[in-house]
């Protein structure tokens, strides 16, 4: 078992691609491999996995073949933060006995376990090294597939190998400063349950306290931009947001975002402009 800390931003096509521009023109950093993934993502048909909050999948890249358990984990200082079980394999073929000493193995019918959901994209990788920091950088682009159903995957997704977490959020952040990002806390998997009809998310909010959270507002944009829906929350609920964002220097992008949520734009629309991203990473440091 490993423990795995990202973090992971959204974007569109065009801003995806000025962000790798940007990333290969940083010092420190060097373009890494290039391969198509192929995900199949399991469940039973009653979704007893997506219950437990855990992603079970078989990826293919060109030969080979991993299977990957993972937790849904927590926020942590704007990294997910989650535990991660791989074991390679000969085929596609999912090999249940693996599961057995995991928190898999308990509670849930193994047998029943099918096909659900694909995430299937190209990613592009680029290193960054700061000294004792190491930090890896998936630039994944794609379609998460359900049935019929499908939705574009467009990501940058930072993961630290070893060295200063503190520094995933700076890099984020800066990259922001420079090209559209929408910070997502909404997994591919959650995205492919969704797709899928078998996981309906539901925003922390419920209105009127003075004291939310950043960790309870950011799950909150990344629920509305799923649904694309526009943030329903009461103005009162986001006074220790706006300070907060004050306090680190993103008051300006708070009064525009507070606008935008007062006409009721989707969080979808709102992802796509700079200052969301950068009030979100803003809200990460504090």
């Amino acid at each position: 078992m490993a423990e795995e800390l990202e973090i992971k931003l959204s974007l569109t096509p065009v801003s995806q691609q000025s962000a790798l521009k940007w990333l290969l023109s940083r010092p420190g950093a060097t373009e890494g491999s290039s391969k198509t993934l192929v995900n199949r993502y399991y469940d039973t048909p009653r979704g007893d996995l997506n219950r437990q909050r855990v992603a079970l999948r078989v990826r293919q890249a060109g030969s080979q073949f991993i299977q990957t358990l993972k937790t849904q984990g927590d926020f942590v200082a704007g990294a997910h933060r989650r535990q991660e079980w791989e074991w390679p394999l000969l085929s596609t073929e999912l090999n249940l006995g693996l599961l057995a000493d995991t928190p898999l193995g308990q509670g849930v019918n193994l047998a029943e376990l099918k096909p659900v959901f694909e995430t299937n994209f190209e990613r592009q990788v680029v290193m960054i090294e700061e000294g004792d920091t190491v930090i890896e950088v998936a630039i994944d682009a794609g379609h998460i597939l359900a049935g019929d159903s499908r939705r574009p995957l467009n990501e940058v997704e930072f993961e630290l190998k070893t060295g200063d977490a503190s520094r995933l959020v700076a890099w984020a952040r800066a990259l922001a400063d420079n090209v559209p990002v929408f910070l997502n806390l909404i997994s591919k998997a959650e995205q492919g349950y969704f797709l899928a009809g078998l996981h309906e998310p539901e925003s922390p909010l419920t209105g009127g306290d003075p004291d939310l959270s950043v960790s309870a507002f950011l799950q909150a944009l990344s629920v509305a931009w799923l649904k694309g829906k526009p943030l329903a929350v009461d103005q009162d609920s986001l006074k220790a947001i706006e300070r907060c964002a004050r306090d680190q220097g993103a008051a300006e992008q708070y009064a525009q975002f507070a606008g935008e949520v007062a006409a009721h734009e989707s969080v979808t629309d709102l992802a796509e402009r700079p200052e969301l991203g950068q009030l979100q990473l803003a809200l990460a440091m504090a």
